[in-house]
């Protein structure tokens, strides 16, 4: 097994032939990808965490919990790291009805290394998306709840593109205090522009 950090991009492999784990992991090493190997998918949900980078390399056949139950048992954590299914020729079906829950791929055996690295490099592009976004949307809600109750209002009419003055009419305010409200907010929500604000709203 190799990394012991959550935040660094890895290929977790979970396979309970030996053989294929080996494998396995002389190919990430080759590839120069941080990977941590696993016998089942138990021993892999002992170390899960939610802020794991990177992808699943998961054999969809084994004893205990299988595959596809260790997706399941993902999905009910919300979890988005990608899962890459490994499977052979009978398990098309079952890799089918994985996609169809989310999984990233699918790839049968036997299969090339240079296509599974593909594969696991587009996961792990995926999954670095998709952390940096979930940071972007924390980010915004944490400056939207320093907003009072009348800036949030504020807030909600100016990113119609409704004028000043309508705003006020609205609200029952002079136009003077809708501005003031306006920078207030662009100052707690780090607007640098209009764009960005409502960019910032969209992600509300």
């Amino acid at each position: 097994m190799r990394g012991n950090q959550a935040a660094i991009p890895t290929a977790y492999i979970v396979d309970d032939d030996p053989a294929i784990r080996r494998a396995m992991g002389y190919l990430m090493a080759s590839a120069g990808i941080q990977y941590q190997i696993f016998d089942s998918a138990t021993e892999f949900l002992t170390h899960y965490s939610p802020d794991m980078l990177g992808c699943l390399v998961l054999d969809i056949r084994m004893p205990g919990l299988s595959g596809l139950e260790l997706q399941d048992e993902l999905a009910a954590r919300d979890a988005t790291l990608p899962i890459i299914f490994i499977t052979g020729h009978g398990d098309v079906p079952m890799a089918v009805k994985a996609m169809q829950k989310g999984a990233f791929d699918f790839i049968q055996k036997p299969f090339r290394d240079q296509q599974l690295l593909e594969r696991i490099s587009e996961a792990i592009k995926a999954s670095q998306q998709t952390h940096t976004e979930t940071i972007e949307r924390s980010t915004v809600l944490s400056q939207w709840e320093t907003l009072t109750s009348r800036e949030k209002e504020v807030l909600d009419l100016i990113v119609t593109g409704k004028p000043n003055k309508i705003i006020a009419w609205e609200l029952g305010i002079s136009r003077r205090t809708v501005e003031l409200h306006w920078a207030r907010v662009m100052e707690k929500m780090y607007a640098a522009s209009l764009a960005h604000l409502v960019r910032s709203h969209m992600e509300l």
